[in-house]
């Protein structure tokens, strides 16, 4: 069982009916507004894929992914997405979708090395969207605008809750504060990345951490980051780099950063050979999705994910993601959970 936080004296503001209802209410609102602010249309996707094409997210390199044999297939091996990374991006290619347009779609995985604490499940629901960009667009002031397109959602969502539920106040801030990870690393020396994290996200209320993935000034990564999807080695100012990061909102109910996305803007060809090289990873060259990246099929993009039971669990003040949605957990954790008046579904 991971580390639990317990607010004290937490009582949730929506019983079990009205949660599902709100649940409903914050993904529709949500959505709608992300597909229009973005200009994104729906799309079907995969809940799992074929080992060995290179198109699902290896996430951290490390994680173990959920597999079974086709029988129809001769027993090729199937694998259940962690996410759509590098889906979506054929599937603009696919789809003929022009610069300035993209989509979204629902996405389903299951991650069974995930250590199960309040905001953490095995079953991960979130919005994975794509657009299609230009050369002139991959750079970071691109990035910062349409990071703050999608504040700008999170906060009309925010206000749409309010007027349904009054109890349930509106805290975010009017902007979201930029800061690259080296900044955090050289304001905060001794704290680790999610300290640093922590530290920021308290005092700005929300944050959009920049350059995720490569080395810092102190030789480590703020956090790990596939080679073959993120932008995390592009120079950007002053000796930084890198053209992904890190939505994170303070969480007054638990008193902590709270990461609801991770996105960026997608590598070229160019980059993804120069990633998959200081990561000793150049053998994927030769996988499906890698293959039509170099061979130029694919557009060049900016994406990412949206955690749905995160963003949810946010703004219906939950103290654990097991109120939001349907998971396993452990009987230590429920019975732990039900004695602080915290009801898992």
């Amino acid at each position: 069982m991971g580390n639990l936080i317990f607010p004290k004296n937490y009582q949730s503001l929506l019983n079990l009916k009205e949660t599902e209802k709100a649940i409903k209410l914050v993904k529709d609102t949500f959505q709608q507004n992300l597909s229009s602010e973005l200009r994104l249309r729906r799309v079907t996707a995969p809940l799992f894929v074929l080992k060995g094409t290179g198109i699902n997210d290896d996430l951290n390199g490390v994680e173990r992914k959920v597999t079974f044999p086709i029988k129809d297939m001769n027993d090729h091996t199937a694998e259940v997405v962690n996410s759509l990374a590098k889906w979506k991006r054929m599937a603009l290619a696919d789809y003929g979708i022009e610069k300035g347009y993209g989509l979204y779609t629902d996405m389903n995985a299951i991650r069974p090395d995930e250590e199960l604490d309040n905001i953490h499940s095995l079953y991960v629901d979130q919005w994975d969207w794509e657009l299609v960009i230009g050369e002139t667009d991959r750079n970071l002031e691109f990035l910062k605008y349409i990071v703050r397109k999608i504040y700008e959602v999170l906060k009309r969502t925010e206000f749409v809750i309010y007027e349904h539920y009054p109890k349930i106040e509106p805290i975010l801030p009017d902007e979201i504060t930029f800061l690259h990870a080296e900044e955090l690393q050289v304001m905060y020396p001794k704290l680790t990345p999610k300290e640093r994290e922590l530290e920021a996200v308290k005092k700005h209320g929300a944050v959009f951490v920049i350059g995720i993935g490569g080395p810092l000034g102190d030789g480590k990564p703020h956090d790990g980051r596939a080679p073959d999807y993120d932008d995390w080695t592009t120079p950007t100012r002053s000796g930084y780099k890198g053209l992904n990061g890190d939505i994170l909102l303070w969480n007054p109910m638990l008193e902590s950063a709270f990461e609801i996305s991770s996105m960026g803007i997608r590598v070229d060809r160019t980059t993804l050979l120069h990633q998959l090289d200081i990561t000793n990873t150049t053998d994927r060259k030769e996988l499906l999705f890698h293959k039509r990246l170099l061979n130029n099929d694919l557009p060049l993009s900016i994406g990412g994910g949206l955690g749905q039971s995160r963003i949810c669990m946010y703004y219906l003040k939950k103290a654990h993601i097991g109120e939001i949605q349907s998971s396993i957990w452990s009987n230590e954790m429920i019975a732990e959970c039900k004695r602080n008046n915290i009801f898992l579904v």
